[in-house]
């Protein structure tokens, strides 16, 4: 189970506009924030992200094979948010449509503005 995830950011004010206006689209809303940090929920019982600067002071760097989903309740919505991380400056890495055999995952991938990988996904 998820209760957060944590991504890190060279630029914690330009990454907090990135999710903010993101998020906004989905319901999300700033839980927590301080000199490093913005943290983000969709409501009790839901996972949260945050973004961050790292605590040891070194750059944030992308993980490789690291990526977040993001649980969406559509299709459209999937659809939607894509389209709106590409609008706020992030890079496609997948456009939004069903993988795997049987297209139970139905996905759209980007990076933020960081270089993260992350999908807003549907299942089912």
């Amino acid at each position: 189970m998820n209760g957060y995830t944590t991504l890190g950011t060279n630029n914690l004010e330009q990454s907090a506009a990135f999710y903010g206006q993101l998020l906004s689209e989905i319901g999300g809303t700033r839980v927590m924030e301080n000199d490093r940090m913005v943290m983000w929920s969709l409501g009790a019982g839901k996972p949260s992200l945050a973004v961050l600067k790292p605590a040891d002071g070194n750059s944030a760097t992308v993980g490789n094979g690291t990526m977040v989903g993001i649980s969406c309740d559509s299709h459209e919505i999937v659809n939607t948010q894509h389209a709106k991380a590409l609008q706020l400056g992030g890079a496609d890495e997948g456009a939004p449509g069903p993988r795997g055999d049987g297209g139970v995952f139905y996905g759209g991938y980007f990076r933020d503005l960081d270089g993260n990988k992350v999908v807003f996904f549907k299942m089912g």
